[in-house]
C-alpha cells in the first residue's frame, strides 16, 4: 500500500473528484514549487469511489472561488501541527474571474487583451455561467 507521510504545515485539498487533480494542480502552479507537493490520483473514495488528493507542505493562497468551479465538491483542510485546524466545503461559486474564457468571438474580452474574463452564476445545478461582457452563457462542463 502507498504511504504518504502527514504533513506538519500546509494545506490538504481532499474529495477531489477523480481526473480533476491534475487539472488543479497545474492551475495552482505546483510542479514549479520548491516545497514538498504530493498529488495523489485515483484513492480510494467512500463517496466516489476514487478520488485524487493534493498535499502541500506549505501555506500558500487559493483561489477558493476558482477550487470552487473547477470541483465544487472539495474540501479544503488547513494543516497545523499535523492536525486539520480548519476545514474549508466548497461549492460552485456566485461569480468568477480568469478561470474560464469566453467562448463567443465577438465578445471584448476575445478582442481586447489584459480584460479579465468574469462569469457569473445563472444556473447552480447545470453548472451555468453569464459572461458579465457579453452575456454569452457557458456551461461548466465546457471548460472542465
Amino acid at each position: 500500500m502507498l504511504s504518504i507521510n502527514s504533513i506538519k504545515r500546509g494545506i490538504v485539498i481532499d474529495h477531489i473528484h477523480a481526473g480533476l487533480g491534475l487539472k488543479i494542480f497545474d492551475y495552482l502552479g505546483l510542479r514549479d514549487a520548491d516545497y514538498t507537493v504530493a498529488l495523489i490520483m485515483n484513492a480510494h473514495s467512500n463517496q466516489f469511489g476514487k478520488k485524487d488528493i493534493i498535499k502541500i507542505e506549505n501555506v500558500i493562497d487559493l483561489d477558493l472561488s476558482a477550487l470552487g468551479f473547477i470541483d465544487p465538491e472539495i474540501t479544503v483542510n488547513i494543516i497545523e501541527d499535523e492536525k486539520i485546524v480548519k476545514k474549508i466545503n466548497l461549492s460552485l461559486p456566485e461569480h468568477v474571474e480568469g478561470v474560464m474564457n469566453c467562448k463567443n468571438p465577438r465578445c471584448i474580452t476575445s478582442v481586447e487583451r489584459g480584460i479579465k474574463q468574469s462569469f457569473s452564476l445563472v444556473d447552480a445545478d447545470k453548472g451555468t455561467y453569464r459572461c458579465d461582457y457579453c452575456d454569452h452563457l457557458m456551461s461548466k462542463r465546457d471548460v472542465y
